[in-house]
């Protein structure tokens, strides 16, 4: 698997192949992860909803691994120290109204912009392309938390993980969003740093990027074969003329 150098085009693979940058017209681009370091965040309020429930706090490595399946998925994995374990259904009621409440008031604060985001959408937006985010985190978390973030102005649409029936992986938000702007699947590209975001790409018919440092449960991105790693994401900025 490459990581991306100064070539203009990645090498081909076994699983993907050359992206056509020039053929590219729709950028989505995953948020947890991929532009936005929201743990910090998250920790905190997993943990005072822990604590309000009187139950011992969880380290802030765990919940690296815990991220991208939505909300509620977060929160029974913090309830239970378990990738997919389930907890009781009235401790999972209660845990999850006072995440939710805890989360509105803090969805920024401790969060920080990956290096290398801003400068990239700044590049990208200048160019003939259209700009969309696609996340499972439900509204009003992912607006509140773009515009904190100073991101809101770079893309014409936000796909939450509510806005369509199905999140990543299903391939739905990404076709709405294509869908949205008119465009052939084939000339989209999602941008992302999950095996969530690599499926959901595959299924829908468009190139994926991803990024290494986000947020894939502990395990490198590589293993799911996107078609091109970047370090950061002005590197794949750097690929559009």
């Amino acid at each position: 698997m490459p990581v991306l150098g100064n070539d203009r085009l990645s090498d081909s693979l076994e699983t993907g192949g050359v992206i056509d940058f020039e053929r590219i017209g729709l950028i989505l681009f995953d948020l947890d992860g991929t532009l936005v370091d929201s743990v910090p965040d998250l920790a905190w309020c997993g943990n005072e909803m822990l604590r309000r429930l009187d139950m011992p706090p969880r380290d802030q490595a765990e919940a690296r691994n815990w991220v991208g399946n939505g909300v509620e998925r977060f929160v029974k994995r913090f309830l239970t120290g378990d990738m997919n374990a389930e907890p009781d259904q009235e401790l999972f009621r209660k845990g999850l109204e006072l995440f939710e409440r805890l989360y509105a008031d803090n969805v920024s604060g401790r969060s920080e912009l990956y290096p290398g985001v801003v400068e990239a959408l700044q590049h990208l937006s200048q160019l003939d392309l259209h700009l969309a985010c696609v996340t499972n985190k439900p509204e009003p978390f992912t607006s509140d938390l773009i515009a904190a973030m100073g991101l809101d102005k770079f893309f014409e649409l936000v796909v939450a993980g509510d806005t369509t029936a199905r999140k990543k992986p299903d391939p739905m938000p990404l076709h709405y969003a294509a869908d949205h702007f008119a465009l052939d699947y084939a000339s989209c590209m999602m941008v992302g740093d999950s095996s969530n975001d690599v499926a959901a790409a595959r299924a829908a018919g468009f190139a994926i990027v991803c990024v290494p440092y986000g947020y894939n449960h502990g395990i490198s991105i590589s293993e799911s074969s996107p078609d091109l790693i970047v370090d950061n994401l002005k590197q794949l900025a750097d690929m559009f003329s």
